[in-house]
């Protein structure tokens, strides 16, 4: 299974990607993860990113989709993987039709998780992070037994700055600029199943998996 999460942060992508990992044994790609793992062991591509972030300026999309590449040439994604969070934009998602073509690979499915941006608004900013042992909570979905208190350590719990409204509001106009067109953009390949993110986790993951029975 060959497939593309997409959706605003905090639409639960990571979520469900796990847990699809998890059914159908295949990896979970974040271009987060691999950038800084091809970084860490030197890859070609990664001695190439190393170099912008050095300068303090961002990885070329060349850069990014070879890292990409790099990754999908692994043993462990010969039956399949997800890519979480890319594409970004219409231009990696034309250099990735090109990189599969290449690999002589298909994707299977695009799955974009619908969310109401005021609801990311609250369910990200009401987030909580321990200090100490850096459990999560939720000051509305999953509080602490003492406010301000972690339930495992006592810790402090903390707002983190990407958690805070303006951040989070910047991110989502960021996203629906540069990664709202890919939704048209698959949606006209005949890929794109769109799904109501913000039901119960379960009900999602079993809408994903009722897409995914179907290809």
């Amino acid at each position: 299974m060959k497939l593309i999460l997409l959706g605003p942060p905090g639409a639960g992508k990571g979520t469900q990607a796990k847990m699809l990992t998890e059914r159908y044994r295949i990896p979970q790609i974040s271009t987060g993860d691999i950038l800084r793992a091809a970084v860490k062991e030197g890859t070609p591509m990664g001695v190439k990113a190393k170099g912008y972030m050095d300068a303090g300026g961002l990885v070329p999309d060349e850069v990014v989709v070879g890292i990409v590449r790099e990754r999908l040439q692994q043993s462990d994604c010969q039956n399949g993987f997800i890519l979480d969070g890319f594409p970004r934009t219409v231009a990696q998602a034309d250099a990735l039709n090109s990189t599969l073509a290449d690999l002589d690979k298909n994707l299977d499915a695009v799955i974009s998780l619908e969310v109401d941006p005021e609801a990311l608004v609250e369910r990200l900013t009401g987030r909580r992070t321990c200090r100490d042992c850096g459990r999560g909570f939720h000051v509305t979905f999953d509080p602490p037994a003492v406010a301000g208190k972690c339930d495992a350590c006592q810790g402090e719990l903390i707002q983190r700055d990407d958690d805070k409204e303006e951040t989070i509001r910047k991110r989502l106009e960021v996203y629906r600029a540069q990664t709202e067109p890919l939704v048209a953009y698959y949606r006209s390949a005949g890929l794109l199943s769109a799904i109501d993110g913000m039901q119960d986790i379960q009900v999602v993951k079993n809408k994903i998996l009722a897409v995914l029975a179907a290809k």
